[in-house]
């Protein structure tokens, strides 16, 4: 789960991490409250999306920039006023854009330097790693690209977490050596591993990080992500979901216990267990398909939620064509047999189907289909039936 970088602020300042003052508005009749709230001068009006690139990015309507350095009140008054209820698209929203429903307000600060700096899993190791580059900002996959060596990375025992070696591999690494940056340093990257730690995120990121004019670190921005699985422990952190920001196919999934996420293809796949949905998408693409989404209905799904995956499928317009593959487990054939025909009940089914199951009672499954009037295409491998619903959308 993400959350928007006004929110992740917030953590960061519970955390001792330094930010910028800065207020959150929804609506423009709360400009006036928001702006007393900031020190006299100019301000930063920051459009809220859960995706990168809004400093560079255009508006549906023309206007250019989500991120505007405004000398006065006016200016980010006008600012404000046509980011809100606009379309923001940048490099990683896609062509659609998404739609600013917040905008934040903050003071600007005076840049002397910016760095980049991130705490994130590194699966290979299976261990948080730091990844920190003293050359930080918009551009900061360029750099990973092009110069590496200018990135440091640092990874942690979890078992004996942040050790001060670490902090100064960091800072080094960044070309720190002014004894209050090193201190502030120290505090800072105390405060993001407990941040990350505690609240059981998957990213913390500050880009950039950047140090004043003054020689103080701040974090100008931030952004933190949450692994899904250990919200049930974190309520504070799930009262921050934005739905609007998420796809709503992938809401309505979650509301069933579905795995779904939504991809830019048009073959929907409907399987049981993660590591078979991988290898259908795996085998849609060899045979010259694209997958519309990843879909895991569980090991032990009832009727009902598959004929919510059904409906959910069906829901989205790019798909064409519908496979289902089934190994039946603790998953009965018999009962995704049922799904369908339950969910052809509900929903029109107006796309090519095609269908294999093997296993747990698997004959009941085929035999119900067969002698349903629904148009389906059996399969007996998962290659055939890839080849087919392949064939059937071309």
């Amino acid at each position: 789960m993400n959350i928007h970088e006004f929110q992740a602020k917030e953590l960061f300042a519970e955390y001792g991490i330094p930010v910028p003052t800065g207020v959150a508005i929804k609506r423009i009749d709360e400009f006036d409250g928001a702006r007393a709230s900031l020190p006299e001068g100019p301000v930063v009006v920051k459009a809220q999306i859960h995706a990168g690139g809004r400093g560079k990015g255009t508006f549906t309507d023309g206007y250019k920039g989500g991120v505007k350095v405004c000398a006065n009140a006016d200016e980010a008054r006008e600012a404000a006023e046509k980011m809100l209820g606009n379309t923001l698209v940048t490099h990683q929203t896609g062509p659609h854009g998404k739609l600013v429903k917040t905008v934040y307000l903050n003071e600007p600060c005076s840049i002397a330097k910016e760095y980049y700096l991130a705490l994130t899993l590194d699966r290979a190791s299976s261990r948080p790693v730091l990844i920190a580059s003293s050359e930080g900002g918009v551009d900061i996959e360029t750099v990973a690209a092009e110069t590496p060596e200018k990135i440091t990375r640092v990874f942690i025992d979890p078992s004996t977490g942040l050790q001060p070696y670490h902090k100064r591999r960091i800072a080094f690494g960044l070309g720190l050596r002014e004894k209050k940056q090193l201190k502030q340093m120290d505090a800072l990257l105390t405060g993001l591993y407990q941040l990350y730690w505690e609240k059981d995120a998957s990213l913390a990121e500050i880009n950039p990080m950047i140090t004043t004019q003054e020689g103080d670190l701040v974090a100008l921005d931030a952004k933190v992500g949450f692994d899904d699985n250990a919200l049930f422990r974190h309520p504070e952190i799930l009262e921050m979901r934005d739905l609007d920001e998420e796809d709503p196919k992938e809401v309505e999934a979650g509301k069933h216990g579905l795995n779904y996420i939504a991809l830019d293809g048009n073959i929907a796949c409907l399987v049981n267990g993660a590591g078979l949905a991988m290898a259908t998408m795996d085998i849609i693409k060899h045979f010259g398909g694209n997958p519309a989404n990843f879909l895991d209905v569980g090991g032990g799904a009832s009727e009902e939620a598959v004929t919510e995956a059904f409906r959910i499928i069906l829901s989205d317009a790019n798909v064409q064509g519908i496979l289902v593959n089934i190994f039946g487990g603790i998953m009965s054939c018999r009962v995704i047999a049922s799904g369908i025909l339950g969910a052809a009940a509900n929903v029109e089914i107006d796309r090519p189907l095609v269908v294999r199951l093997e296993g747990n009672e698997v004959e009941e499954g085929k035999r119900l289909l067969a002698e349903s009037d629904l148009n389906i295409t059996a399969a007996e491998s998962l290659s055939d039936a890839a080849q087919k619903v392949v064939s059937e959308v071309r």
